[in-house]
Parts: structure tokens; sequence; C-alpha cells
């Protein structure tokens, strides 16, 4: 594994990235010497970090037409740019604080509207699941709405989790689902889990993992905190929030 070396941690995290050709959310970063400055130029010592390419694994692409060109949303790193804008319902552009099922209801109509728009129409079903409110998108071209490793579902999960809050009166949590790709995304991001703690438990260092949705850093989570021997937590900002799993910490 590549390691470099620089006067801090974040300069040699640029460094190697900047080597690898990556951005910080493609890669897994361990810190492993955050350095000395020193006094009068003794005892001064080098951060090192390794660096390495995140554990993505693919998404599931069950249309084969090709992508077409998005005009409507462009998603660049898990943000969403409203480049031009998709009519939403008029009554939720003139009203705020609805009620639940008025907002829901709402939510239904925008998704409809953008999936429309990205040549995917879909139609919409709400189901709640194990507390959560999750809006099924019914296409045959799954693949547009899924976009390549889910960026474009994420891109819709984060549209519909701002559009709700600013349309609700209460604070509601979505989950916009394709098909079974939230199934199969659950038992990959168990095995990333797994994967990570079994890193961090051997080398006794943290690790960044890619930024991620919350319900998605929530279900890691879950996993992990059933190990005793490493415990997490989110950093960054919305939709770059990522999840960093470490040593969990020794009481005394």
């Amino acid at each position: 594994m590549p390691i470099y070396e620089s006067l801090t941690v974040e300069e040699a995290i640029q460094e190697g990235l900047q080597v690898l050709g990556l951005t910080k959310d493609q890669a897994i970063i361990d810190v492993l010497d955050e350095g000395k400055k020193g006094f009068l130029g003794m005892g001064k010592k080098p951060a090192r970090v390794s660096i390495e390419k995140a554990l993505v694994e693919p998404a599931p692409i069950t249309d084969t037409e090709p992508e077409p060109v998005i005009d409507q949303v462009t998603v660049s790193e898990g943000i969403v740019d409203t480049v031009t804008e998709v009519d939403g319902p008029s009554q939720a552009q003139q009203k705020t604080d609805l009620s639940d099922e008025e907002a829901l209801a709402q939510l239904g109509l925008y998704l409809t509207n953008i999936s429309k728009a990205l040549q995917a129409p879909a139609l919409v079903k709400t189901v709640r699941q194990d507390g959560l409110i999750v809006f099924q998108l019914e296409t045959d071209k799954q693949g547009i709405l899924i976009g390549k490793h889910g960026k474009t579902l994420n891109a819709l999960q984060y549209l519909a989790q701002v559009y709700i809050h600013r349309i609700a009166k209460n604070k509601l949590s979505v989950v916009i689902n394709v098909g079974d790709y939230r199934e199969k995304r659950q038992a990959i991001l168990e095995r990333l889990a797994s994967r990570t703690a079994e890193k961090v438990r051997r080398t006794g260092r943290p690790v960044f993992l890619e930024p991620m949705p919350a319900f998605e850093r929530k279900q890691i989570h879950s996993v992990l905190s059933k190990d005793a021997n490493v415990q997490t937590h989110s950093e960054g900002d919305e939709p770059y929030r990522y999840l960093v799993v470490e040593p969990a910490t020794k009481k005394i």
C-alpha cells in the first residue's frame, strides 16, 4: 500500500491523492503517524499516511440502454445541482408546514416529474418498512434512475430529503428505492463494514469511508455497534458527510 509523507497529515493526504488521481471520497486513508514539529529542528518527524482506493462495489445496472445526458440534474461526487427547474406541484411551491400525508403526496408528484425529466418515467409508490418511509420508483429503465455506482439514485435521495424538509411541518426521513437496489446495497454495506472493522483491528488505525447518505451510514454503524473493538462517527457536511471507523477508546 502506498505511503506518503509530508509536514502535516493534511499535506500528506493531498500529496497522495494527487499522485493517485483520487478525490478524498474515493479513497481509504490511514493515518500512520501524525508527525512531530520538533524543537529548534530537533526531534522533527514527518506525518505519514497510507492511501488506497475505497472499497466500492458497482451498482447493479439492469437497463442496458446508454444513459442519456442529464440536463435536469447534475450528479457530481454525491452533490446535486439543479441546473434547470423541474416543476413541482404548485401547492408545494405555495405552502409549507404541510401535514405528513400532504407532504408525502407532494413529494411523490415531485419524484414523478423528475423521473420524466430524466427520460425514465416511473410509477411512485409509498410503503412503510421498519419505521422508514420508502418511495419505490417502478420503471422499465432502472439503470437510468440508479446510475453508475448508484450516484443518480443518491442524487434523487438528496433532492427528496431537501424537498420534504422544506415543505413538511414535521421532520420526515424518506428513502428512495429503485427495484431491489437498496436491498442489494445493504448486503454490500454489511460486507464493507466487516472488512473495514477487520482492517481497523489489524492496523489499529482509523479508516475513512466514502461519503454516503445518512441512512447508509446508520446501517454501517448498526453493524459495527456490536463490535466492541471499533467505534464509528460521522464527519463532514451533507451530502459529503462520511463515516470514520476507528479503534474503540479503552475505558479505564
